[in-house]
């Protein structure tokens, strides 16, 4: 899968998922500042990535993502280290 995909796919299941205005999805918006994301969204969000990337994500993963960008970076390097497996 590109990065591309991997991002596409991302703000797809942002503005379906999470209600979030596709305007606001830039690599710098802070997940939960700009985005709106809250404590619940983001065990959301655990499950729509392990369901869309087929990975498992653990809650220590997400201490360093505050932004999109970090987002983007988490799930495209989790996805090429499990093709690559």
């Amino acid at each position: 899968m590109t990065n591309e995909a991997i991002i596409e796919k991302i703000h797809d299941f942002m503005v379906d998922e999470f209600e979030v205005d596709s305007e606001k999805l830039i690599p710098e918006a802070n997940l939960k500042e700009t985005l709106g994301l809250d404590s619940l969204d983001y065990i959301d969000l655990v499950v729509v990535i392990e369901n869309n990337f087929k990975f498992k994500v653990k809650p220590e993963d997400f201490t360093n993502i505050a932004s999109l960008q970090d987002f983007y970076d988490y799930v495209i390097s989790r996805v090429n280290s499990k093709e690559l497996a």
